[in-house]
């Protein structure tokens, strides 16, 4: 066994070609480290939403250029059996570690198997790389990126030419195409060919964001932003002053990018503590909005203004974004289909059956959720908001936040704010109170014991709420396909429970509704909520033994 992990790892270092994970995988052959060497050689990263993600390192279990070359490889080799051969693939990337050779590697091995490779001129969001799949007519597109994750990973996503990101049975397909490429030796990667674009594509997107916005629309809220360290600023500040409105007030330790991100123990405006700055930027500045982009832009953070919590400021959920903004295109007269995952609020529903709209629900991410035929507006109540899909295909935290400053902008005319809208709408619809258990894990085992209890036990009752009825999501249902994951409809509540398909989490999604009568029942209502959610949390983290 030992001598089979250092011949494996031997095998890979005389192909590796990148220097620095040379280095470090040939340190650990000559230390012996037996254990990092099987956690580096313990199988293969694996295609999950839409692509590959993971810690960078050397080894078939780590980010880093041969996994890249060979995912490259294997994406041409499906796209030239899909009879695209000399299509063109646009490759865009983050300002993460690595992320800017992983695109050249990408580039090299379309132009050497004989398709089209085009790169965009720098770090940019992952949404101008989904705008510009369709814009160019390009037959597949590969974003370089790692999302919000911790500052060691990075990723790989993969869209096709319709601009929206694979799902079944293409990712199986290309997994298998990966799996098949030989060494790496025999993957041509030429130094050049490939075509590095200008900003024309970058301009084009930013013409097409003034696509979200009313005509006439008021321009005045004013906003703290934060880029997280990512590759935002540039791009909403041209956004921003294209719309007219006022230039964002930026929060300056995170506005340019750094792969370290060293301000944030997560990049991820979710986190706790990831707000810190952005908030303490926003009372010196007195803004009406603070927004927040992850560090590829496609999701979008609000915060507003509220004197009952702790700073004065409050984090909205994406489940209440994803209703307001619901609600300001129903006002707006917006039709055609609302669409939002499993995980998301059952509001959305209610908003678009009261407005005469269609409504779907698709399995959680926008590799689902983009392919509603006729959708008008998407959103998943992780911060992922698909406002254009006509222009963007996949969530898009730029024209997000227009939109939300649009509708901050004409509120601030009447004298009124997005909380007093979020009333408007639970005293419309019912309060839908929702709330998340995660549980971030270094031993997958750990996820995988908690679905097993919970299917073997399933729970009867949370906080006193009768299980009404109970799904195991990976047989499929008549709307959906097979997924990993469990739904308890409870009398007045929901439950999601499901692996993260990004990070090592189990992720359990909470609902209630409490129906409201007027606004003076809301302070009761809430309270309420927020007791059957802790019950629910309470509860259910027994029953998974978490």
């Amino acid at each position: 066994m030992q001598q089979d992990l250092i011949t494996q790892a031997r095998t890979w270092l005389a192909e590796d070609p990148d220097p620095e994970t040379r280095d470090e995988l040939a340190e650990l052959i000559d230390a012996e480290d037996l254990d990092a060497l099987a956690a580096r050689f313990a199988g293969t990263l694996q295609f999950g939403t839409a692509g590959l993600r993971g810690e960078l390192g050397a080894g078939p279990m780590r980010m880093n250029r041969s996994v890249v070359i060979r995912a490259a490889a294997g994406l041409a080799a499906y796209l030239k059996a899909q009879g695209r051969a000399g299509g063109l693939v646009v490759i865009g990337y983050d300002a993460r570690y690595k992320s800017a050779d992983f695109a050249r590697d990408t580039a090299a091995v379309m132009t050497g198997a004989g398709l089209r490779a085009a790169v965009l001129p720098r770090p940019l969001p992952t949404p101008v790389l989904a705008y510009a799949i369709r814009h160019l007519g390009a037959v597949a597109g590969v974003e370089v990126t790692a999302s919000h994750n911790p500052p060691r990973d990075n990723g790989y996503k993969v869209y096709l030419g319709d601009g929206s990101q694979i799902v079944p049975p293409a990712d199986g397909e290309i997994a298998d195409a990966i799996a098949a490429v030989g060494p790496l030796a025999g993957v041509d990667r030429p130094e050049n060919g490939w075509e590095i674009l200008g900003d024309e594509v970058l301009d084009a997107y930013l013409a097409r964001t003034d696509a979200v916005l009313a005509a006439g629309s008021p321009r005045t809220a004013r906003t703290v932003y934060t880029a997280m360290h990512g590759v935002g600023t540039s791009v909403l500040t041209a956004a921003f002053a294209r719309a007219g409105f006022p230039a964002p007030v930026l929060v300056t330790e995170q506005a340019e990018p750094d792969p370290a991100f060293p301000t944030v123990a997560f990049p991820n405006p979710e986190e706790p503590g990831a707000m810190d700055l952005a908030f303490a930027t926003a009372r010196r500045a007195n803004p009406d909005l603070v927004i927040a982009n992850d560090p590829d832009a496609d999701r979008c953070a609000v915060a507003v203004p509220d004197t009952t919590a702790d700073g004065g400021w409050r984090m909205l959920r994406g489940d209440e974004v994803g209703a307001l903004l619901a609600a300001h295109l129903v006002a707006r007269g917006a039709t055609g289909v609302f669409a939002e995952s499993i995980v998301s609020s059952s509001l959305l529903g209610r908003i678009a059956e009261k407005a005469g709209n269609g409504y779907e629900e698709t399995l959680t991410g926008f590799k689902w959720i983009a392919r509603v035929n006729g959708l008008r507006y998407g959103y998943e109540e992780a911060l992922g908001y698909c406002v254009d899909p006509d222009g963007v295909r996949d969530k898009d935290g730029i024209t997000a936040a227009l939109l939300v400053a649009e509708l901050a902008s004409g509120l601030k005319e009447q004298g009124r704010t997005l909380l007093d809208l979020l009333d408007d709408v639970a005293v419309e619809h019912g309060l839908h109170a929702t709330d998340q258990l995660s549980v971030r894990v270094e031993d997958l085992s750990v996820i995988a014991d908690a679905m097993r209890r919970l299917r073997d036990t399933p729970p009867t009752a949370l906080a006193g709420l009768a299980v009404t009825s109970a799904e195991d999501l990976s047989e499929g249902t008549e709307q959906l396909p097979p997924t990993d994951g469990l739904r308890y409809h409870l009398a007045g509540a929901r439950v999601i429970v499901r692996p993260s398909g990004t990070e090592p989490k189990l992720k359990c999604y909470l609902e209630v509704v409490v129906p409201v009568a007027s606004a003076g029942e809301l302070p009761a209502a809430r309270a309420k909520g927020a007791e059957l959610l802790a019950g629910i949390k309470r509860d259910l983290s027994a029953a998974a033994g978490i």
